[in-house]
């Protein structure tokens, strides 16, 4: 495995592929200089870390005179791997990092353009080398990842019509934002990030305390894994090695109801009870917000006096109402003949047409400029309605913040956002999707008063800046201190101090610190892996995968029942993704040849539904069952 990266997002999944999977990893980074600091657990770790580089880098100097070359290299940590230094990833340096022999390399550059130079010259050193490319630009990715795949499938001689190429040469497009956003909205709204989410579905994975003696734990959709936790030895959340029991993934129902005083992980589905925004308004603004409540009244006003003087008229004159009507409105703009031979009556009616004309030109007039002024306000960013409550405040609309506000607004959950910036790239996506935005520094005084943080159901500080977001949560608390945080900080010491703290501080109030890097690592490890791995969930001293499968192909899985399908200890069936259309229906495909999908849980489906060889399934599987489901080169990926 080679990870390429110039930030935090290099070592997490460096550390994720040696520390989870057990993987070979060659990480090529910038130079000391020129690159994020490695982030580190603990002042021990840290230390530990520093007396490493002292140590190798001596070795080195003392070993080789003169590194030259691509990059310098560095020793390998506990066996696991190498680490070279180079300014960009060149041919020499992927060369130089084994990218030929490599079975995956991913590029986490913060540059889009340093990826995809780095993915064709390696794509062309290895044809069969699966990739991970992190790109913001998603339309770009996707148009990069066929291309990359198409390349794969002729070098390689095993491509088809449409160009596709081995599981084992294929390119995964991943966003940080994009994978990190999910949790993060999770998180402020039900507290865990504990995420996996499948088009459009977003399940979380809860832990459950030890019920009471002879009680058992509420299994949500489903219970994932029983715990070493007991109502009689709370020692064994930790995994002790005295503790009675280890975890027990993937539990059947017997097993589950005979586990009574044991905690378990249970499978929930990601849903928010708070007030929600109302449906989207179209684009022209209806007639109540196009003019003033005080121009309204008086066009009403004018339209009343035109209607009293064509029936006045009417009378007087004996004509009939529509040439009333139209002789009135002659009068009323000025361009009809004086009534010098008419009566008096006549006379007098003309005078007041004339003068209700002269009062309608700068109504009208008033009516224009204020329709023109909705329209280019209707493009312009808005303010916090007054009557806003319950809502999240979301500080920040970089890459991250705006991902997180696009997630947020899809689940129909109030947002508002503050933002310094005045040419942010978030500003265009929060009025596109009519989202109220406060401009302003947020460590000014009044600017989170205007974004109704006192009414305000959760915080999320998502600056880049790790000092900004704590003095923002710390000042969010100061006025509502029961108010729901998730802070975003880099730096782990920083992170752990600023938790303890605010824990302490606000025993009854949620607080969470996310770091982006530790959030996307996981998913960007699994692609690395094969494309079939969403994520990977710690239980204890074991992890529970999560993987989406083609049913096709595999008889443990096709024509038969979900009920059917589960193996107890392997795998479980969480969700489907079904042809579009009913869930035994055919689905047709598009122009593209692509059939529409859609996700359903397995609970929403009858119980007599059989899976077909169309279906995709996404599943919660250990690592010796997903071998045995995948076959032999998913076991050597997932030793014992």
């Amino acid at each position: 495995m080679v990870v390429c990266g110039d930030d935090g997002l290099a070592h997490r999944l460096a550390a994720e592929l040696r520390g989870v999977y057990r993987e070979q990893v060659t990480l090529v980074v910038p130079p000391s200089g020129r690159r994020v600091r490695q982030p580190v657990v603990g002042r021990a770790r840290a230390a530990s870390a520093a007396l490493l580089d002292m140590v190798n880098a001596a070795v080195n100097r003392s070993g080789n005179g003169d590194q030259g070359g691509a990059g310098r290299e560095g020793a390998g940590r506990d066996g696991a791997g190498r680490e070279l230094e180079a300014t960009e990833p060149t041919e020499d340096v992927l060369a130089d990092a084994g990218v030929e022999r490599a079975g995956a390399l991913a590029l986490v550059y913060d540059d889009d353009e340093t990826n995809i130079r780095a993915a064709l010259t390696a794509r062309r050193l290895n044809p069969r080398l699966r990739l991970v490319l992190r790109l913001y630009n998603r339309r770009l990715g996707q148009h990069i990842e066929d291309l990359l795949d198409q390349s794969a499938a002729l070098a390689t001689g095993g491509g088809g019509a449409n160009g596709s190429g081995s599981a084992e040469s294929s390119t995964t497009v991943l966003s940080d934002a994009d994978t990190a956003a999910p949790a993060l909205a999770a998180t402020a709204l039900v507290g865990t990030s504990k995420i996996v989410e499948t088009d459009g579905l977003l399940l979380r994975a809860v832990e459950r305390n030890p019920p009471l003696p002879g009680q058992v734990a509420d299994p949500g959709l489903c219970t994932l894994a029983l715990l070493s936790a007991t109502s009689n030895d709370p020692a064994g959340a930790d995994g002790s090695e005295d503790s009675g029991e280890g975890p027990q993934l993937l539990p059947d129902a017997a097993a589950v109801q005979a586990a009574t005083g044991r905690g378990t992980v249970a499978l929930e589905q990601v849903s928010y009870s708070g007030p929600s925004l109302p449906a989207g308004r179209a684009s022209v603004p209806p007639f109540a917000e196009l003019f003033s409540r005080r121009l309204r009244w008086s066009l009403a006003g004018l339209a009343a006096c035109v209607v009293a003087l064509a029936v006045a008229l009417m009378v007087v004159t004996d004509d009939h109402p529509v040439h009333a009507t139209y002789v009135t409105l002659l009068d009323l703009f000025s361009i009809n003949e004086p009534a010098h031979n008419a009566d008096i009556g006549r006379q007098i009616l003309q005078l007041l047409s004339g003068f209700v004309g002269l009062l309608l030109l700068p109504v009208l007039l008033a009516a224009v400029l204020e329709a023109l002024g909705t329209f280019r306000t209707a493009t312009a960013l808005r303010k916090p309605p007054r009557g806003i409550g319950g809502h999240v405040v979301l500080l920040g609309l970089g890459k991250i913040g705006t991902r997180v506000l696009t997630r947020l607004r899809e689940m129909d959950i109030p947002v508002v956002c503050v933002e310094a910036d005045p040419e942010a790239r978030g500003l265009a996506t929060a009025r596109r999707l009519r989202v109220p935005v406060v401009l302003g520094d947020v460590t000014q005084e009044g600017v989170l008063e205007a974004a109704k943080i006192q009414r305000a159901h959760s915080l999320l500080a998502l600056t880049s800046v790790d000092t900004t977001n704590l003095e923002a949560v710390l000042y969010g608390r100061s006025v509502r201190s029961g108010l729901r945080v998730v802070l975003r900080l880099y730096d782990d010491d920083f992170a752990t101090a600023a938790y303890r703290t605010l824990r302490a501080a606000h025993p009854g109030a949620l607080t969470r610190s996310r770091s982006v890097t530790h959030l996307a690592a996981p998913s960007f490890a699994g692609a690395m892996m094969g494309r079939q791995i969403l994520g990977a969930i710690p239980v204890e001293r074991r992890v529970l995968l999560f993987a989406r499968v083609e049913v096709s192909g595999h008889p443990q899985l096709e024509g038969r029942t979900v009920g059917e399908a589960f193996r107890a200890g392997a795998w479980r069936v969480l969700a489907l993704e079904v042809a579009d259309g009913s869930a035994a229906g055919e689905g047709e495909a598009d122009e593209e040849g692509e059939v529409p999908r859609a996700s359903r849980l397995v609970w929403d489906l009858p119980d007599t539904y059989v899976l077909r060889g169309e279906d995709r399934v996404v599943l919660a599987a250990t690592r010796r069952g997903l071998a045995e489901l995948l076959g032999r080169r998913t076991r050597e990926r997932f030793p014992g």
